[in-house]
């Protein structure tokens, strides 16, 4: 699968998060502890925009009902009732580029 560039690294500071168009889906990129990950942006529980929320730790927390979602594999982070987990992609930086695989 090729990797498509879909942001610069200047545009996500630490603890924050982005959400980018590529390929037809809505992927949010968050920064955490330095390092970028890109998940599905909208949440398998109540359809909520995840960069809408908040970074807790490794955790994204969905702004509708607090959801969470483990940024580094997409899994639920909590008791399975908040849905099915989320898509986790790849990430790869290019210089300043950040490129996801899709």
């Amino acid at each position: 699968m090729p990797y498509v560039k879909v942001a610069t690294e200047n545009e996500i500071e630490e603890g924050g998060m982005i959400a980018v168009e590529v390929a037809g889906r809505t992927i949010m990129l968050a920064r955490v502890q330095g390092n970028i990950y890109a998940l599905d942006n909208i949440c398998s529980h109540a359809g909520g925009s995840l960069n809408e929320g908040y970074i807790d730790s490794f955790e994204v927390v969905c702004p509708l009902h607090a959801a969470r979602y483990d940024v580094r594999t997409g899994k639920v982070a909590e008791d399975t009732r908040w849905g099915r987990g989320q898509r986790p992609f790849k990430v790869k930086i290019e210089g300043n580029d950040i490129l996801v695989e899709v």
